[in-house]
């Protein structure tokens, strides 16, 4: 994956391949939501956050390989992604859950949503490098 951005910055490198291992990893557990819930998952949620959560299937994979082939669609379409999903957790676990302090989802929200801010932090920097003549499978 990091071949596709030579010429570019360590940092960004190693920030491309980190956020496209989140995106992949995040396909997987939308996967297993999917699959594991004989492909009703999250019963208990809005169909439009349902809809939204089952999405990431596709939307997941899809950033990943983009961000993965040093596109910009690929930055655009991760920080997306990433920024939509700490909203949607956080919609999930502040305003539809009724508990009281840490649950399980608002670890989870946190750790997306520091994720979120990291793709808006390095967002630039890889929307530059993308721009550059990256290096394209022969």
């Amino acid at each position: 994956m990091t071949g596709r951005w030579r010429g570019s910055p360590k940092e960004i490198r190693v920030a491309a391949a980190v956020f496209v291992g989140v995106l992949a990893y995040g396909t997987a557990v939308h996967v297993v939501h999917l699959v594991g819930s004989g492909f009703d998952p999250y019963p208990e949620l809005p169909v439009w956050l349902r809809t939204y959560f089952v999405a990431l299937t596709i939307l997941d994979p899809l950033a990943a390989v983009l961000l993965a082939w040093c596109t910009r669609t690929g930055v655009v379409l991760a920080a997306a992604v990433l920024v939509s999903n700490a909203f949607a957790n956080g919609w999930a676990n502040y305003a539809l859950d009724t508990s009281v302090g840490i649950t399980e989802g608002r670890f989870g929200h946190a750790v997306i949503t520091l994720l979120a801010l990291g793709i808006c932090a390095f967002g630039p920097q890889l929307w530059r490098a993308a721009a550059l003549p990256c290096q394209r499978p022969r």
